[in-house]
């Protein structure tokens, strides 16, 4: 029996419009894809002007013209041609690449999925010169009318296969792809003018600066500007300067980070590692920091030519470039007062301009106190909060405010303060029980007063008849206590703020209370909207808060905003990278509808490309029932304890908070016994 011989495979040379989709599929993924590309090419042309039009989230209709160098007539042919580029004059320079493009595959991979037209004129010319390529197949130049420079117009991307069009995504998240690589050349090139236009709306109108932080915070807004902080560094071969966010500005994931090598925008593992080490201890687990870096080093130190997208690099010497970086980074964080801030920082900023110097902003005068107090007394006070939130010592109160200060000669600080009323600002008390009361605090009504009558609200009630303490009726205010003892209620009672412990018939329940009221919370809010396809309880703001995202966190909220309005957030596009607040959830009442949006959108973004509504809408409600519930520290009322701890058992899975952690810790009677020694050799309790 003889088996059927298999044909043998035969090698053929594939024809060149078949090589050029080949190569398509690898550089030109998306309409952002050529974008990229093509703004590349404009900035190597020398352009100062550049002009990005776009349709349809770039499949209708791409344009960029720029005023760069152009093109001859005899030139058009061979820039659609397959590896054709004038960057490579020889083959030494491919060590040796200071352009951003090198490979000339860009432009024939665009030609062959879509209709492709270029006019373009140099300085020499007379008239322009037009070459349009129809799915790869290109056609004789003719003349045209044009300014010099170069424009490119892509339409009907991927209309010649249809299986890279279907995978393409909505013309909104399309649209995001592409302002996120215009903003990485814009923010590249802080010296040249840019403009973006989506479906003939302009998004951006980038003039030209010297202050790489004012292109900064054209993109990313005012709270990201205003948290830069310098960096500088050269040692002859690598120079990193730019700015990283101060810690209290951070992010979900790392797409705020961006690294300019050369000019170029790369991603790299080591120099991302380089800045998690940097700011080890400054910030949360899982949050990422965002950062604006240049480094700039020899060509022969690093090969970009190892990834299609020319998006990934390799050091000669990575170990050096890392040290580098991590070593910049650690230096200017220590040489800078990293404490939280609360409100825009008084200092002087040092700006770094688009060539990499250092220039000063202007001075600004020191505000007005708003404790009236002069400016020097002010600086000794919130120096003394300072200390304290690095030491946890409770700060002395400044000389300038001392009772002793202005005392008479021969009299005694006894019946100096006996004698003139307090004029002194009361202790700085950050909790409970960690320092005494001042010993001559403000009446509530504000106004100084001695010790006796500034008791407020701490004092209990007094019957006018008999002197003695009234009886406190139930809604009358708790007194407070500096003992720090705990509250207690008749199901249990609250520890360090923090925990909750009570008993059951087994034996005794260590209660975490953020814990369980997430769950509580969780709970509740997932049979209103999961099960009764309601919404959350929101509240309407009287004036929407506008809020600054990134292009990919505006796509996402668009995206998926019928699902953020049934969690209680409306939004509305109001223009550029901006989007409106007009709702927001009722029981969120401590946390910034900015602050919170931001947080539910890395959720969404990381959900991934395709996530399930349920899913989606499920790991949001842990999200907000975990914003809303009591924190660890929050002191805690009878009654709170008592509604707590009584709606543990009318849920179920109490035991375990949304994310996965215990809610209760138990110790039976049994186990309690034998930890104090109370069981005997045969298991019986002594008396």
């Amino acid at each position: 029996m003889t088996a059927t011989a298999k044909p043998l495979p035969t090698i053929r040379q594939l024809p060149p419009n078949l090589v050029n989709k080949i190569a398509a599929g690898e550089v030109i993924e998306r309409p952002a894809s050529v974008v990229k590309e093509l703004l590349e090419n404009s900035v190597d042309a020398g352009a100062f002007r550049v002009e990005v039009t776009i349709n349809g989230g770039g499949t209708e209709l791409i344009r960029i013209s720029d005023d760069g160098c152009g093109m001859t007539t005899e030139q058009l042919p061979l820039a659609v041609a397959s590896h054709a580029t004038s960057k490579l004059p020889d083959e030494e320079a491919l060590f040796h690449v200071h352009t951003l493009g090198f490979r000339g595959e860009a432009l024939a991979s665009i030609g062959s999925v879509s209709q492709l037209t270029i006019r373009s004129r140099t300085v020499a010319d007379d008239c322009g010169s037009e070459i349009n390529v129809r799915g790869g197949v290109i056609e004789s130049p003719t003349p045209c009318g044009c300014p010099v420079g170069t424009v490119m117009e892509i339409r009907n991307l991927f209309f010649n296969t249809p299986v890279r069009h279907r995978f393409l995504k909505t013309a909104q998240t399309e649209r995001g792809h592409i302002v996120e690589a215009f903003t990485r050349i814009a923010l590249a090139n802080p010296d040249k003018h840019f403009v973006l236009t989506s479906n003939d709306k302009t998004l951006y109108d980038l003039a030209p600066t010297t202050r790489w932080s004012d292109r900064i915070a054209e993109f990313f807004g005012g709270e990201i500007a205003d948290s830069l902080i310098p960096i500088e560094s050269d040692d002859s071969q690598i120079r990193v300067s730019g700015y990283a966010c101060d810690p209290s500005v951070s992010r979900g994931n790392n797409r705020m980070q961006y690294m300019f090598l050369n000019g170029r925008h790369i991603r790299d593992r080591s120099l991302q590692h380089a800045l998690t080490e940097a700011y080890r201890g400054l910030l949360m687990v899982g949050r990422h920091p965002v950062c604006f870096l240049r480094m700039e080093m020899p060509a022969d130190m690093v090969d970009v030519n190892v990834h299609p997208t020319k998006l990934e690099v390799r050091f000669t010497d990575g170990g050096r470039v890392y040290g580098r970086l991590l070593q910049t980074l650690r230096y200017q964080f220590l040489k800078t007062n990293m404490t939280h801030r609360v409100g825009p920082a008084s200092t002087p900023q040092t700006d770094t301009d688009s060539s990499g110097g250092t220039q000063s902003s202007d001075v600004v005068a020191p505000a007005p106190s708003v404790l009236g107090l002069p400016s020097r007394v002010e600086a000794e006070q919130r120096q003394g909060v300072i200390n304290w939130a690095r030491t946890g010592e409770s700060p002395s109160m400044p000389a300038s405010l001392s009772p002793t200060s202005s005392m008479p000669a021969g009299a005694s600080p006894a019946s100096t303060s006996q004698s003139m009323p307090s004029m002194s600002v009361p202790g700085f008390r950050p909790f409970p029980g960690n320092a005494p009361f001042p010993a001559n605090p403000l009446p509530a009504g504000g106004a100084p007063g001695n010790g006796d009558a500034a008791a407020g609200a701490a004092v209990p009630p007094t019957d006018p008849a008999t002197g003695e303490p009234a009886e406190r009726a139930p809604w009358d205010p708790q007194p407070a206590t500096s003992d720090g003892n705990p509250t207690v209620c008749y199901l249990g009672f609250q520890v360090h703020n923090r925990y909750l412990v009570t008993q059951d018939e087994k034996g005794m329940v260590v209660i975490d209370q953020h814990a369980l009221h997430e769950r509580v919370l969780y709970e509740r809010v997932k049979d209103k909207v999961l099960g009764g396809s309601e919404r959350l309880e929101s509240q309407r703001l009287l004036v929407p808060e506008p809020v600054s995202l990134t292009p990919a966190e505006r796509t996402a909220a668009l995206d998926s905003k019928e699902t953020l309005a049934k969690i209680g957030i409306e939004i509305d596009d109001f223009g550029g990278e901006t989007i409106l607040i007009q709702s927001y959830p009722a029981m969120l009442k401590r946390m910034s509808p900015g602050d919170m949006l931001r947080t539910v959108l890395e959720s969404v973004m990381s959900a991934g490309k395709e996530p399930d509504a349920q899913d989606l809408l499920n790991h949001l409600l842990s999200t907000i029932a975990c914003k809303a519930a009591v924190k660890a520290g929050d002191p805690l009322t009878r009654e709170e304890i008592t509604s707590l701890l009584e709606q543990r058992d009318l849920y179920q899975d109490t035991h375990h908070c949304p994310h996965g952690r215990p809610t209760a810790l138990f110790f039976s009677r049994d186990e309690l016994d034998r930890m104090f020694g109370r069981l005997g050799p045969r298991g019986r309790a002594k008396g």
